[in-house]
């Protein structure tokens, strides 16, 4: 975002070789506070459409059921995962994304019919394959688990195994600078946080949906309500406020 009629003051001054007068000092700061203002008015919820997005690894069973429902059947033998304490790279789960840059908030409701240990779905930010996080319900031991696995060259797992099974669950990221909160909710009202890790800032990040299925022999999946929020960067913010005083 750029805001022409403050840069054109700041030019036209250094043009002139002369301080800002008193008058253009006051048309400054107030053109800062509509930008302080544009930039908070950034801020608003996305329904991602379910139709525009991209695949990797497009798996031969899935449907969009109307534009907030996104179901697929999950094939067997494929997952994410690189290198550490097993001692091999996959990369073969089926990810369905669309791109965004900045500071995000992204969040979806999950339900799967989990069948077999390790069977898994929720939500991935992936920058390349040595870089991205995936987080949601990973099934173990006949449990559901909310899981997390951020992997920067080699993959690490967080779990939080669940007192019960609910139907379904609401995972939440959120972008921040260079890093990524994880959070997940039984009732989309009241969201506890699992995990806050780094997460390259200033680079494209790939968003949406991901599941896998690495012991089984598949299972069904159902996304509902995928959203993407933007959020305005905190340096730009800070720097708006500072052109103000």
């Amino acid at each position: 975002m750029s805001f022409p009629n403050v840069d054109a003051c700041f030019k036209f001054a250094i043009h002139k070789h002369t301080k800002p007068t008193a008058n253009t000092k006051m048309k400054l700061k107030l053109l800062t506070a509509m930008a302080l203002v544009a930039i908070l008015n950034t801020q608003k919820s996305v329904a991602q459409s379910l139709a525009k997005m991209n695949w990797f690894n497009e798996p031969e069973k899935w449907e969009i059921k109307d534009k907030n429902t996104f179901s697929l059947f999950v094939p067997a033998k494929t997952d994410y995962w690189r290198i550490s304490h097993y001692g091999f790279t996959v990369d073969d789960a089926p990810f369905y994304y669309a791109t965004y840059g900045g500071e995000f908030e992204v969040k979806v409701k999950i339900t799967g019919n989990y069948v077999t240990t390790f069977d898994q779905m929720g939500i991935m930010l992936r920058i390349n394959e040595d870089e991205w996080i995936k987080a949601g319900v990973e099934f173990v031991n006949g449990k559901q688990n909310v899981s997390a696995v951020v992997t920067h060259k080699t993959s690490d797992w967080s779990v939080v195994e669940l007192a019960q099974a609910p139907a379904s669950i609401w995972m939440k990221a959120v972008r921040k600078l260079d890093a990524v909160e994880i959070f997940y909710s039984l009732d989309d009202k009241k969201y506890t946080m699992i995990r806050t890790c780094y997460f390259k800032d200033n680079a494209p990040v790939m968003v949406g949906l991901v599941a896998a299925c690495p012991d089984g022999k598949g299972f069904n999946a159902t996304f509902e309500n995928f959203k993407v929020t933007p959020t305005p960067d905190k340096r730009r913010l800070d720097w708006a406020k500072k052109q103000q005083n």
